[in-house]
């Protein structure tokens, strides 16, 4: 008989080899399709089973990417097969807010008897990635997912990401997982079609990135922002790129790819952005939200935590030199928009935790905010953006 009590049980600390495969092209459904077709690998002695999937706004404006998608997998017997039409989805939040389309992509894969060799190209902007993205994660607990990320939003910031997920309860991103995609490939030819807003919109999320790590890009930003408005491919190219390899650095290399710690970084100004998206029936885009969030955020850092009231001013005038109009009538509902604030904790869990700046590059995590400075933020952002936006056209 042992005299020693048995261990109750252990905890064994384990990594999981994860790749993340990130490719920049020129134009990759013609010149550069080769950077796609060799991330489509053949398993198991045969070609890569591929499934095609298009956002319906960019398959309304450009009519020849079904065509494109056919031609590129037609091309190549030898290395992959076409499973069944390019399928075609709502674009914008849409798709996100109706559950029955993630069950439509669900009995597609079903039917096209997908498994997890099987690869799901989905070409579209960030809610088409993120609700595509969501059911590729969940069929068969998770099937190759590439992303071509259509739009500057995504290509500068979520495409990149491991989080995919679709709206419930008027909620944003309620119901969703983690996952890290096969590959995404970052093409400059798919982003001529979009309309200014749309164009504008990423670089919201890279002007956040720059706050948050990179104080020369934020320098780079604020003087390339006139020209990077009016679509200069050799201004907006580079920070593109750079916001996407600061991102992906931040995934890889952050130490917490699935946010299980109490801090989310890459979120600062987002927990008014998500808040503001839903008060308004997601009317406003998301790169526009982001926009006036981090311009809250960045003046409240400077009310309550030491931001440099110069590069605060700095951070509105590049928003606004960008296109962005950080005014909206939602932000008068100020107990509205405060409720964002317990929203965000719910979705992380734990107390709140929400990333601010002591200045540029130095992001700290803070688990109380001044609902007195939040407000007085608020006014101050539609005071001062009024006379900057005005300035800035």
């Amino acid at each position: 008989m042992r005299s020693k009590r048995e261990p109750a049980g252990q905890d064994v600390h384990f990594h999981v080899p994860f790749v993340h495969r990130v490719r920049f092209t020129s134009d990759v459904l013609e010149a550069d399709q080769e950077t796609l077709v060799e991330l489509l690998e053949p398993s198991g002695g045969r070609q890569a089973r591929v499934q095609f999937w298009l956002d319906k706004d960019l398959d309304e404006a450009r009519p020849d990417l079904q065509f494109k998608l056919k031609a590129l997998s037609d091309s190549h017997p030898e290395r992959l097969t076409r499973v069944g039409n390019v399928q075609v989805v709502p674009g914008g939040e849409a798709v996100k807010n109706e559950v029955h389309i993630l069950e439509r992509m669900l009995k597609v894969f079903h039917a096209a008897g997908l498994d997890r060799h099987s690869y799901v190209v989905v070409v579209g902007g960030g809610a088409v990635l993120d609700a595509v993205g969501f059911a590729a994660a969940i069929a068969h607990r998770g099937l190759r997912l590439v992303r071509l990320p259509t739009t500057t939003l995504a290509q500068a910031d979520s495409g990149l990401g491991v989080k995919n997920a679709v709206n419930l309860f008027e909620k944003k991103n309620w119901i969703g997982t983690f996952a890290v995609p096969w590959g995404v490939v970052n093409d400059a030819e798919i982003l001529s079609t979009l309309s200014q807003r749309d164009f504008i919109c990423g670089f919201a999320e890279a002007v956040k990135v720059a706050l948050l790590k990179d104080a020369r890009m934020l320098d780079d930003l604020c003087g390339l922002a006139p020209q990077i408005a009016r679509r200069d491919p050799a201004a907006a190219q580079p920070m593109l790129r750079r916001s996407a390899e600061l991102h992906l650095e931040h995934i890889t290399r952050g130490g917490d790819p699935f946010e299980m710690q109490e801090a989310r970084p890459l979120d600062f100004g987002h927990w008014s952005a998500h808040r503001l998206e839903a008060m308004t029936g997601f009317s406003i885009r998301h790169g526009e939200a982001v926009a006036i969030g981090v311009a809250i955020d960045t003046i409240y850092s400077t009310l309550a935590h030491g931001l440099p009231e110069e590069d605060a001013q700095r951070v509105l005038h590049c928003l606004c030199s960008l296109g962005f109009d950080l005014q909206h009538p939602a932000l008068a509902d100020m107990r509205g928009l405060l409720d964002g604030l317990e929203e965000f904790r719910q979705h992380l869990g734990g107390r709140l935790t929400v990333t601010m700046l002591r200045a540029v590059g130095v992001p700290i995590d803070v688990h109380h905010v001044d609902v007195d400075r939040m407000r007085e933020a608020v006014n101050r952002v539609v005071q001062i953006s009024g006379a900057v936006f005005t300035e800035a056209q």
